[in-house]
């Protein structure tokens, strides 16, 4: 593959709601700080920001709790982009906070416009184009309607534009939509994903709702980033293909449908330029085949 000259344009496109997004976008979860703990180079961060723009990517997700003791997520998005193109689309989730000493709270449908503010206030702009709803714990939550009406109230305010939801079940999805249009689901999702997660992924496709999984790359890793050992399958495809263990994984995600849109995040230049040349990697069947039963 010949990274260095492919745009996101090779990935196609979706559409959350009357917003074109090309299927590989970015996530914002890395500008702060390093799978380590580290914090990441300000600078670096922000020109690998502006390359993405450049490279065509026009889907950025991140939220308000993405912050480190000296980032902040947002407000590094709002120094390397702004003023924002035209069809740069920004997706961000409520639901959780997160106080100055990094302990976590869930908020209040009373709370979630103060999140939507802090998350305008820090983007610099006038509405958010994309709000998710994060569930705590898709498991055991109960009801999410009360939450979601109180979005849907801050969309009917002109606040947001298209709302979604994320890290939830089957009946989650069916009770936000009786309350009002959801154009994605973000769910961790990926290669080794249980079969119930594969049927929801189709479901979504089936009722044109864009589904967004995180923890594609990194999968058991989870916020750790990617494990050391990887899945054999995983390292004999890549292998054969000349290209990374993480484009693989993507690639097969992006394999899943039409509706599937990716948000590998990153701080390095050079991971950026993997990530998007994955539009271009083809998977055989026996390949997809292969790594689907891992």
């Amino acid at each position: 593959m010949t990274s260095e000259t492919i745009t996101a344009a090779a990935s196609g496109t979706w559409r959350l709601g009357d917003l074109a997004v090309r299927r590989i976008g970015f996530g914002a979860m890395r500008l702060t700080h390093l799978a380590d703990g580290s914090p990441t180079d300000r600078e670096r961060v922000v020109s690998v920001l502006r390359r993405a723009v450049e490279l065509g990517v026009n889907h950025i997700d991140t939220a308000s709790f993405y912050f480190s003791p000296s980032r902040s997520a947002n407000e590094l998005i709002n120094r390397a982009l702004a003023p924002y193109a035209e069809d740069l689309v920004i997706t961000t989730k409520v639901g959780p906070g997160r106080d100055y000493a990094g302990e976590w709270w869930w908020a209040t449908p009373e709370q979630l416009r103060g999140q939507v503010e802090e998350n305008l206030r820090q983007l610099g702009r006038d509405h958010l184009d994309v709000v998710n709803l994060r569930v705590k714990r898709r498991e055991t939550t109960g009801s999410i309607a009360e939450h979601f009406g109180a979005l849907a109230e801050l969309r009917t305010a002109g606040l947001i534009r298209h709302l979604g939801v994320s890290n939830v079940r089957p009946d989650h999805l069916a009770e936000a939509r009786a309350i009002a249009p959801v154009v994605c689901v973000q769910n961790p999702y990926g290669i080794g994903s249980p079969a119930e997660d594969h049927a929801f992924l189709d479901a979504c496709g089936q009722q044109g709702i864009a589904f967004v999984p995180f923890f594609a790359i990194a999968g058991a890793g989870k916020e750790a980033g990617v494990v050391t050992e990887e899945a054999g399958p995983v390292r004999a495809v890549a292998e054969a293909h000349g290209v990374s263990e993480a484009q693989v994984r993507l690639a097969w995600t992006l394999n899943r449908g039409p509706h599937v849109l990716a948000i590998p995040g990153t701080g390095n230049p050079d991971h950026l330029v993997e990530n998007i040349a994955t539009g271009t990697l083809r998977l055989s069947p026996e390949e997809i085949a292969l790594l689907s039963a891992v």
